[in-house]
């Protein structure tokens, strides 16, 4: 089999989304580094700026936008081939987290979760597709999740989110494996970029009792954004179609294979905190 033509990063650009903090921050600090052009996008005007000004790379561009309205995803999609006539990989980052039990949630809380999550990522991937296929090589990389190999209890909308990124992922890298462009999931795993603490939980959770089941997850994230962004970088220059990220997302992965149906044994007592959102707090 002929080796699978690497990406060439200087002067090319990447569209990053959820670009303003956490990992995307970390991942558009890393290829401008490389020499990347990129086009950054977010729903947060003030953090996009702060990102801009921190930048040294030349050609980058900013925008703000909202991935589930579907109208401004393709209005933006133009604005973008119009600054940046080589767009040759996405890397979606965009995303947020939900706290509460199935008896906590209501509808609303979960479709908001899974318009952001989801159908943010599909938005925009299908928006930019045309540019990307222009490209002699290009690559999608999408950020899942451990939880999108595992579905612990307490992160329902989440979980359900994130398996369904990973399935439109492989199923998106099936559906263009004769063309240009490849497709690849990144699965991370303890990650300090405190997206747990900005994330929402249900309105029916104490909000003491919310911040608990928050700290206990983030006590769990071991990795550092800049050394989990190094290795997405990489992942997608290499238009790799599958990484984990951190010693949990190896070993989780390995034992949803081994026992697909009581991989929760294992994983209970370590998440017993970090999903507890009904214990009173005192």
């Amino acid at each position: 089999m002929a080796r699978m033509r690497r990406l060439e990063v200087r002067g090319r650009t990447t569209v990053i989304t959820g670009a303003a903090s956490g990992m995307g921050a970390e991942i558009a600090r890393e290829l401008d580094r490389r020499g990347a052009r990129l086009a950054l996008l977010d729903r947060d005007a003030a953090g996009l700026a702060a990102l801009e000004r921190s930048l040294t790379g030349i050609g980058h561009t900013a925008h703000v936008v909202d991935l589930t309205d579907d109208d401004a995803v393709a209005s933006l999609a133009g604005t973008i081939e119009a600054s940046h006539p080589h767009v040759q990989s996405l890397i979606t980052c965009a995303g947020s987290s939900m706290l509460g039990s199935v008896d906590q949630l209501t509808m609303a809380e979960m479709r908001w979760l899974m318009d952001v999550n989801l159908w943010g990522t599909v938005n925009i991937t299908q928006a930019l597709l045309p540019a990307l296929r222009r490209e002699p090589a290009a690559h999608v990389t999408h950020l899942v999740s451990i939880y999108g190999l595992a579905a612990p209890a307490g992160r329902i909308p989440y979980a359900m989110s994130k398996f369904a990124v990973r399935g439109f992922t492989e199923a998106l890298r099936h559906e263009l494996e004769r063309t240009s462009v490849t497709v690849g999931a990144v699965y991370p795993a303890g990650v300090k970029t405190g997206i747990i603490g900005r994330g929402r939980y249900a309105a029916a959770i104490d909000p003491a009792v919310a911040e608990r089941a928050a700290a206990a997850q983030a006590a769990m994230y071991h990795t550092e954004p800049a050394d989990a962004a190094a290795r997405i970088v990489e992942a997608t220059v290499r238009r790799r179609p599958r990484t984990m990220i951190g010693r949990e997302a190896r070993l989780v992965d390995v034992l949803t294979r081994l026992t697909p149906t009581r991989y929760w044994v294992p994983m209970r007592r370590p998440l017993r905190e970090a999903v507890d959102t009904t214990t009173p707090i005192g």
